[in-house]
């Protein structure tokens, strides 16, 4: 089953950068991952997440407030 990744962000740089990061990632790894990109500002918010970009895996925020290394986010993806 695949997961889902959502990105939250307003589109600063670094949101930018933490969706680059996540599409090399799923792309040199072959991943089945959806990735959703989260800009709204209310929806943000529903997530209880006050400092961007933010990394949600499966509903789970796994990071936020920093943009994470490619082994970082391979380690969130894999088992």
């Amino acid at each position: 089953m695949p997961k889902t990744i959502k990105i939250l962000g307003t589109g600063c740089s670094k949101c930018q950068s933490m969706i680059k990061v996540v599409k090399d990632v799923v792309t040199q790894h072959h991943l089945d991952v959806t990735i959703e990109k989260v800009e709204d500002v209310i929806k943000i918010m529903e997530f209880n997440v006050l400092v961007t970009p933010a990394l949600v895996i499966d509903d789970v925020i796994t990071i936020k407030g920093r943009v994470p290394s490619k082994e970082e986010v391979l380690a969130l993806l894999t088992p």
